[in-house]
């Protein structure tokens, strides 16, 4: 015996289990230690990314390096990844290629679509599985700090009734991650019925790769760092040389160019048409070196860009206005810096227009249009960023962006407070 008084049968048997476990987590892990483009793949499952270490929440073992190899240096400890996913253990098998898991491409290919669509590179998105999550739970992680999580059911489908329709469906009730709606987790058989009855059926990766698509998409501007500008400018200074350096560094700085552009990712305006934005930045350059500013000239070199994502099928733009003497009110609390426009507004008069707006901007989605605010060119942005916040998904136009040939409705106008 092992142990005097204790027959050994019972420790062989927990030794075999102990190890079966040990090949199966093992397996598991060997995901993680592949790398696909554009998607990074943490040797060591688990380890903080750019370091090592055991598991989640367990001290790296000894020695010289950062994963206690001597060849390691501790100066990987120090770079944070600009994008992280962190996986359950329930859910590595969505990365793992020999199981049929396509996780590892489908991240590559939004890095792909935000190149296409955005102008924006999105650097190499680091994937590990964090075994202090719950199996089943996933996380993304924007510069080291959780931004979104959520949680799927692998090997079943999530049922979203788009249409309406009256059959209830048997499974998981859940919320979808992305836009909040109802939705149930199907097996294979109920997926079925659910397709025949209007239901979109969608596996669990596609929902995990939707939800970072989102999370990016909200987050850009603040992952566009200035190596990331200054790699952009390069690309294009190849083709248009005297665009570059007609602008940097004569009139402004790499920094200064960073922030117009991130002030446009904000808003969910892409930069890919980096020659126009350039063009008409340099042409206010001499005149301002305020990014808020330069970012608002550079919009209205998109303007028909801008537009076009908010006119229905018809051509029509339709908007809420301000009346002239709200405006008024609202310009007396516009405050310019060097670098930033503010805007500081009374409760009261903040107050009266938030529920007038609200008002307003429920009515839009209930009609299913998107909810569009028109305004006076130095009110756009200032009043944009002061009610953000409250209403996340309004945008806020202005006269100056709107091309000549759109026609504008106008749904409804906030009035002046008494």
């Amino acid at each position: 015996a092992l142990v005097p008084g204790l027959p050994m049968f019972p420790f062989l048997v927990l030794a075999g289990i102990t190890g079966t476990l040990a090949r199966s987590l093992r397996d598991e892990k060997a995901v993680l230690a592949a790398i696909n483009e554009g998607v990074k793949l943490d040797p060591a499952a688990g380890a903080p990314a750019g370091g090592g270490g055991g598991g989640a929440g367990q001290p790296a073992p000894k020695g010289d390096g950062a994963n206690g190899g001597p060849g390691d240096k501790l100066e990987s400890l120090l770079n944070i990844d600009a994008l992280q996913i962190e996986l359950g253990y329930g859910l590595v098998g969505l990365a793992d290629r020999n199981k049929g898991g396509d996780l590892l491409d489908r991240v590559t290919g939004v890095r792909k679509t935000f190149a296409q669509e955005m102008g924006v590179i999105v650097p190499p998105i680091r994937l590990r599985d964090n075994l202090q999550l719950e199996a089943n739970q996933y996380r993304f992680l924007l510069k080291g700090q959780p931004v979104a999580q959520g949680e799927l059911m692998p090997g079943h489908w999530l049922a979203m009734n788009a249409t309406n329709s009256k059959v209830t469906l048997k499974g998981v009730p859940t919320v979808e991650p992305v836009f909040k709606l109802p939705a149930t987790w199907v097996n294979d058989v109920e997926r079925k019925n659910a397709e025949i009855s209007g239901y979109t059926v969608v596996d669990a990766a596609s929902v995990l790769v939707t939800h970072l698509t989102e999370t990016v998409k909200r987050n850009c501007h603040e992952i566009l760092s200035r190596q990331d500008v200054q790699l952009l400018l390069d690309n294009l200074k190849t083709t248009h040389p005297t665009v570059v350096t007609e602008l940097i560094p004569a009139q402004l700085t790499v920094g200064q160019v960073q922030r117009v552009l991130q002030n446009l990712l904000a808003e969910g305006v892409s930069i890919r048409n980096l020659v126009g934005i350039l063009e008409k930045v340099s042409d206010y350059a001499h005149a301002t070196k305020n990014p808020d500013e330069l970012s608002e000239f550079a919009r209205r070199a998109l303007g028909a860009q801008i537009t076009k994502g908010y006119q229905d099928e018809a051509g029509k733009l339709r908007v809420i206005t301000l009346d002239p003497k709200l405006e008024q009110q609202i310009a007396q609390g516009v405050r310019h810096t060097p670098t930033e426009i503010s805007l500081m507004m009374e409760p009261d008069l903040a107050r009266h227009v938030m529920e007038r707006l609200s008002q307003r901007v429920q009515k839009m989605l209930a009609e299913g249009l998107p909810p569009v605010v028109l305004t006076a060119p130095h009110l756009r942005l200032p009043f944009r960023r002061f009610f953000e916040t409250t209403f996340s998904d309004l945008a806020v136009l202005s006269f100056a962006e709107i091309p000549p040939r759109v026609e504008i409705q106008n749904t409804a106008v906030i009035g002046a407070t008494d």
